[in-house]
């Protein structure tokens, strides 16, 4: 499929056929192994080792959805990664949370943004959030026999619904089965802590502002009790990765947002460690 370089100038034949809107059936037509289900590993005996990012979570709030994840990557008990990015917009009005093996999730996330931008200029308009969810599900599901071998991704999927203008969030197993998640949901090894953190301090009604501040407190708990997730580092200037998905788009929050909000947080924990308190009643 590489393209003619000699003196013709065309392209071959696979790129001038009439097909599918999906880039994904194109390279299953056309070129298989570059998808990365398709990649062969070769015998191994034990577990294989290789940088794992945790942890990600969403909520959403009137008008949208945040979507965050920590900096941390793992192998096995190192640190193999202080500052990875494991939050990347799927399109204007989605993004991709990712969780497992780092480098294929990151390979994933590539190829996810390919296959819509490929929708979006064959048909000439966007999927819905629906259907880019079904998308992302199909290549989670391409990727089984990987996960099976101990190479898992598992994702979190958040974006704005343009059609009944609300955000929404969707998670995923191994096997590509989907769920749509209501008000918040959380995903990796510090999901349990975060979902946690969530569940009692999570209402109706946030403000962006809160939504924002709300995700960096989940992560700050899944923190305090799951190694694998990093918390904010002050000293190094590493900050969770925070994301909006409004009618206005996908928006990261900058650098100095961010560390605002660390910041406030941080010096709050100095008197309530723990964090702040859920009413009982």
């Amino acid at each position: 499929m590489e393209a003619n370089t000699r003196s013709t100038g065309r392209l071959p034949a696979a790129f001038l056929t009439p097909g599918s809107s999906s880039f994904m059936d194109f390279l299953t037509d056309h070129q298989p192994e570059l998808l990365p289900g398709k990649q062969t590993l070769p015998p191994l005996k034990g577990a294989i080792e290789a940088p794992h990012g945790t942890t990600i979570l969403a909520l959403t709030f009137p008008g949208g959805v945040v979507l965050a994840g920590d900096r941390r990557a793992t192998m096995g008990n190192v640190i193999a990664s202080r500052d990875m990015q494991k939050v990347f917009p799927a399109d204007e009005y989605s993004a991709v949370g990712i969780a497992g093996t780092a480098g294929l999730a990151v390979e994933m996330v590539k190829l996810f943004q390919l296959e819509l931008e490929h929708f979006e200029k064959v048909e000439g308009a966007q999927l819905s959030l629906e259907g880019k969810a079904n998308r992302l599900s199909t290549m989670i599901r391409g990727n089984l026999s990987m996960a099976m071998q101990g190479l898992a991704v598992v994702p979190l999927f958040a974006g704005y619904d343009t059609d009944s203008e609300k955000g929404r969030i969707f998670s995923y197993d191994v096997t590509g089965g989907r769920s749509e998640e209501r008000g918040f949901a959380a995903t990796g090894s510090g999901s349990v802590y975060a979902r946690g953190a969530l569940k009692k301090l999570y209402r109706d009604g946030l403000t962006e502002q809160q939504a924002t501040t709300l995700v960096v407190q989940a992560l700050y708990d899944a923190a305090d009790d799951d190694s694998a997730t990093g918390g904010p580092d002050l000293a190094r200037r590493i900050y969770p990765t925070v994301t909006v998905i409004t009618d206005e788009g996908f928006r990261q929050l900058a650098e100095t947002e961010s560390a605002a909000i660390v910041r406030a947080i941080h010096e709050r924990r100095l008197e309530l460690p723990d964090g702040p308190r859920a009413e009982i009643l």
